[in-house]
């Protein structure tokens, strides 16, 4: 499905990076980035495996620490805010991990009420119900509401993933390799849901993966990550169109029969 045209408003960044350094040990993983994110943008965060992809967004929902930089997620300096108040700023975002991370003990239901009742104390039962069944529709499975998560197949653990993450409305959307480990056809299922997520809920996204098809699919801008930095942004075109052997090799395995 060709991606819908959205409207970006690029006067109100809702996360800004500016001189972002990471290392472990010796090993410099991120090496003084600047990235932004605009409301109601998808942007995508290209790399190979290992370059920081994963710590980048990890560093964001302030799971892990930077060396040096300054980071502002929804106009909070994550450097100058107390540990409550990061609680209070992660349930304002959403962190669809690779593997789902549901809990197998639980039925979907379960799965999904848990982030409400943990989180948005006094709700009622009547608007945990219409929460859980909201949501379960909006990725496409309602039918699906009492089953085990061993029960459904990968694509289908991605959407209860993702629809857990939604049930809190958050603002922005962190997609840690979305389409890793699924069939093609179900990688284009799950592209589209992340456009209709950007779409349906007005957020913004990073969507970290090496898929050029779910970049291609689902990216407003695309930033690619070569040795610790941000190399080339832009449109997919604009960041396909050169002859640099650091980014050659990534629509050539994709896209070259």
């Amino acid at each position: 499905m060709k991606k819908v045209k959205t409207k970006v408003d690029h006067s109100n960044a809702v996360i800004s990076i500016r001189g972002l350094k990471k290392s472990f040990e010796d090993y410099a993983v991120l090496r003084g980035i600047d990235l932004d994110l605009y409301q109601g943008e998808n942007l995508v965060v290209l790399g190979r495996s290992g370059t920081g992809k994963s710590v980048l967004i990890k560093i964001i929902s302030g799971l892990l620490k930077p060396d040096e930089g300054e980071i502002t997620v929804l106009g909070h300096n994550l450097a100058h805010i107390t540990e409550e108040q990061l609680q209070e700023l992660r349930i304002r975002i959403g962190f669809s991990f690779q593997n789902s991370a549901l809990y197998d003990s639980m039925t979907v239901r379960k799965n999904l009420e848990f982030p409400l009742v943990r989180n948005r104390k006094g709700i009622t039962r009547k608007e945990i119900n219409t929460s859980v069944e909201t949501v379960l529709e909006a990725v496409g499975l309602s039918h699906t509401i009492n089953q085990m998560p061993a029960e459904l197949s990968g694509g289908q653990r991605k959407r209860i993933g993702i629809a857990r993450t939604l049930i809190l409305n958050p603002e922005i959307m962190l997609y840690d390799e979305p389409t890793a480990g699924l069939d093609p056809i179900t990688c284009i299922e799950i592209n589209d849901l992340i456009n209709e997520v950007q779409q349906r809920y007005n957020t913004s996204s990073i969507i970290i993966t090496h898929d050029l098809t779910c970049a291609k699919q689902t990216g407003d801008r695309i930033s690619m990550l070569l040795d610790g930095q941000f190399q080339r942004t832009g449109t997919f075109d604009e960041v396909f169109n050169t002859t640099d052997d650091r980014v050659k090799p990534f629509f050539d395995y994709n896209f070259i029969q």
